[in-house]
C-alpha cells in the first residue's frame, strides 16, 4: 500500500510521470500545435474518487503544457443517463478547480455524424449488419480458448447492408432484434477484435436528441471518434481500456483522420474500503442504504463535499498517489492526512462536547465577585450580571489573526465530555479522576472536581467542582496543573446533532464481495445530541472548523440551520497511521 509521508510537501514539486513525460516529448518534437485532452464521463450516475485522479490528470496536463481540456459527456446509453447526473457532474469538476474549453460537449451532438462514419464503414466493407439474436452473438463470439464463429450476415453484400442499416435506423427492427458490427476478425486473441457491436437498436428517448433516434452508437465506437472529431491529441484513460486500444486505434485509421490521437492508459485509483463502481453505488442509493449520492459516507465526490472534504485535499491526494501503470490499493489515511493537511490553517476553532456530562461549579458566584481585581491584562471578558455569564473573547485560530475572534460564554453550569472522567481510569490517564482533580478548562480556569454524582446503574451523571479565580487563562507561580479539556456551556451553549463516521465498508475491497450488503460498515455512521458553543451555530451552513480536542466538521450543506445545527464529522485531528 501507498503510505503518507509525513510533512512532505508536494506542492512546489515539479510532477513527473510517464505520461506527461510522453507529452514532454511530444512538445519538443513540435508533434501538435497544442496539447488538447478531454475528461469524458458518462452520465449514468455521480462522479467518485476515482474520477478525481481522472479529472486532475486530464485537466492538469492541459493547464501544464499550455492546452486546453474538454469535457465531453459520453452519452450513448439514454437508458441509464439523466441531466442530473450531467448537471452534477459540472459542479463536480468546478468544485475541484478546473474549467473546460468553451462549453461541455456531448457525444450525442455527433450522432448524425456518428451515423455517417458508420455508413462509411459499411461502404467500405468494414462493417455489417448481424440479425442473429444476443445470445447467438455471445455464444459465437467464442472464449480465449476457441475462436469465434462468423455470423450467417457477415459476407452479405454492401448494398445488402445498407437496406438493412437504414431499415434499423427507421424503426423496422425491435430492440435486439438486429446489430451493426464492426469487420474485423473473428479469430483475433484480443476479444475486442471480434467483430465488436457498434450500433444497436434501442427504441428509447435521448435526453439531448429526443425521439430522433431509434439506434445509438456503442461506446467504443462514439469515444475514439468523439476524440478524433474533437482533435483530442492525447486520449488518456484507465488500463481497464488497454485491451480496447487496438480497437480505438482501427476504427480512427478506418475512418482516417489527418491527426488521429492515441490512447494512454494509466493505473486507476483504487483506496482500502471503497468502492468504485457507479452500478453498486447506485444501488445503495436506490435501496435507501444511503440518503442519497451526496450521503456524506459515500465516496462520490458530491458525499466528500458534503462530508467537508476540500478539493485543495484532494488535489493533493491524487499528486501523492501520482500516475502510474501498476495497479496498487492506497492507504485511505493518505486521502485523510491530505484532507488534514489543507484544514489545519483554513478552519476556524470551537469548542463541542458531543457526550456531556453536567459539571456544577460551587464557587461560580464568588470568582465572579474576584474577578474584577483579579483579572490578567492578558485575559479578554466581560460579565452579563442578568444571565450571569462571563464572557470570554479568543481567537478564531490561535495562528491566523485575519480570522478574527468570538465571545465563549462561562456559566456556573458547563458541560465537559464524559470520556473526560472516568471512576477507574486506564493506565496513562491524564484527565479527572476520583484520583486526579484538577484539569484546566481551556481558555479559562483550573478547575478540581470535589464529588461526582451517580444514578441507580453506577453511571456518572454530574460532578461538582470550583475553579481557581487566580487562574483564568494564566499559570499563577507555583500552580502547575497537567492537561486541558474542552467544555461548552449549560446554558448558553446550542444543542446540535453531530455525525460521526466510519468508513462505509468494513472490508479492504468491497469490490471482492458478491452482495454489497455483506460488506456494509453497520457502525458507518452514528449521531450524537451535542452541546455546541454559539459562534458554531452562527455560521452559514457548509463552514468547516476545528471542534478542539475532538477533529474536523462542517456544518451540512443541506440540513443546518440555526435552529437546528447539524454537523458532519470531515476528519480526526490526528493521523492514526504509524510507519512499519
Amino acid at each position: 500500500m501507498n503510505k503518507p509521508v509525513n510533512n512532505a510537501d508536494l506542492k512546489n514539486e515539479p510532477k513527473n510521470d510517464f505520461i506527461r513525460n510522453i507529452i514532454r516529448e511530444d512538445v519538443k518534437a513540435e508533434k501538435y500545435k497544442q496539447i488538447v485532452t478531454r475528461f469524458p464521463p458518462e452520465p449514468n450516475g455521480y462522479l467518485h474518487l476515482g474520477h478525481v485522479k481522472s479529472i486532475c490528470l486530464n485537466f492538469g496536463v492541459a493547464e501544464e503544457f499550455g492546452g486546453i481540456c474538454h469535457l465531453r459527456y459520453d452519452d450513448t446509453n439514454p437508458t441509464a443517463e439523466k441531466q442530473d447526473y450531467i448537471d452534477n457532474i459540472k459542479t463536480d469538476v468546478q468544485w475541484l478547480g478546473f474549467e473546460w474549453a468553451g462549453e461541455a460537449l456531448h457525444a450525442s451532438s455527433y450522432f448524425d455524424q456518428l451515423h455517417a462514419w458508420a455508413v462509411q464503414l459499411i461502404e467500405q466493407g468494414d462493417a455489417y449488419v448481424d440479425l442473429q439474436t444476443p445470445e447467438q452473438i455471445k455464444d459465437n463470439r467464442g472464449s480465449f480458448n476457441e475462436v469465434g464463429k462468423p455470423s450467417p450476415q457477415r459476407e452479405a453484400s454492401v448494398e445488402d447492408n445498407l437496406k438493412l442499416f437504414d431499415d434499423m435506423k427507421n424503426g423496422k427492427y425491435a430492440d435486439g432484434k438486429a446489430v451493426l458490427r464492426a469487420k474485423i476478425n473473428m479469430s483475433d486473441a484480443n476479444m475486442n477484435l471480434r467483430d465488436p457491436i457498434i450500433y444497436r437498436v434501442m427504441h428509447q428517448e435521448h435526453h439531448q436528441t429526443g425521439d430522433k433516434w431509434c439506434i445509438y452508437p456503442m461506446y467504443d465506437f462514439a469515444h475514439p471518434l468523439s476524440d478524433a472529431h474533437e482533435g483530442i491529441t492525447h486520449s488518456i484513460c484507465t488500463l481497464e481500456f488497454e485491451d480496447h486500444r487496438p480497437f480505438y486505434d482501427w476504427i480512427v485509421a478506418k475512418i482516417g483522420f489527418d491527426i488521429p490521437p492515441h490512447q494512454y492508459e494509466f493505473s486507476r485509483l483504487n483506496v482500502d474500503h471503497t468502492l468504485t463502481s457507479k452500478r453498486k453505488l447506485k444501488q445503495l442509493v436506490d435501496e435507501n442504504i444511503v440518503s442519497g449520492w451526496d450521503d456524506p459516507r459515500m465516496p462520490t465526490i458530491a458525499g466528500m463535499r458534503r462530508r467537508g472534504y476540500t478539493p485543495e485535499g484532494l488535489r493533493d491526494f491524487c499528486d501523492r498517489v501520482g500516475v502510474t501503470k501498476a495497479d496498487s490499493v492506497v492507504d485511505m489515511r493518505l486521502l485523510e492526512f491530505s484532507i488534514r493537511q489543507s484544514l489545519d490553517d483554513t478552519t476556524a476553532r470551537g469548542m463541542a462536547v458531543l457526550k456531556p456530562l453536567k459539571v456544577t461549579i460551587t464557587n461560580f458566584d464568588e470568582a465572579v465577585e474576584e474577578w474584577e481585581t483579579l483579572k490578567a491584562d492578558s485575559v479578554n471578558a466581560r460579565f452579563d450580571k442578568d444571565s450571569q455569564t462571563l464572557w470570554l473573547t479568543q481567537p478564531k485560530h490561535p495562528n491566523v489573526e485575519d480570522m478574527g475572534e468570538r465571545e465563549i460564554p462561562f456559566t456556573k453550569d458547563l458541560y465537559i465530555d464524559q470520556g473526560d472522567y472516568e471512576l477507574e481510569p486506564p493506565a496513562g490517564y491524564k484527565r479527572l479522576s476520583p484520583e486526579k482533580s484538577e484539569i484546566r478548562l481551556r481558555n479559562t480556569y483550573v478547575l478540581a472536581v470535589t464529588e461526582h454524582v451517580l444514578d441507580d446503574a453506577g453511571n456518572v451523571t454530574e460532578l461538582k467542582a470550583t475553579i481557581d479565580p487566580t487562574t483564568l487563562g494564566q499559570n499563577p507561580e507555583g500552580r502547575k496543573v497537567k492537561g486541558v479539556i474542552h467544555w461548552v456551556s449549560a446554558s448558553q451553549g446550542i444543542p446540535a446533532t453531530v455525525r460521526l463516521y466510519e468508513q462505509l465498508f468494513s472490508v479492504e475491497d468491497p469490490s471482492s464481495v458478491s452482495d454489497v450488503h455483506e460488506a456494509l460498515n453497520p457502525n458507518s455512521l452514528t449521531e450524537l445530541s451535542a452541546v455546541v458553543e454559539p459562534s458554531l451555530v452562527a455560521a452559514d451552513a457548509g463552514t468547516r472548523f476545528q471542534f478542539e480536542r475532538e477533529g474536523y466538521f462542517i456544518s451540512d450543506a443541506v440540513e443546518h440551520s440555526n435552529e437546528t445545527p447539524v454537523f458532519n464529522q470531515i476528519v480526526s485531528l490526528r493521523d492514526s497511521y504509524k510507519p512499519a
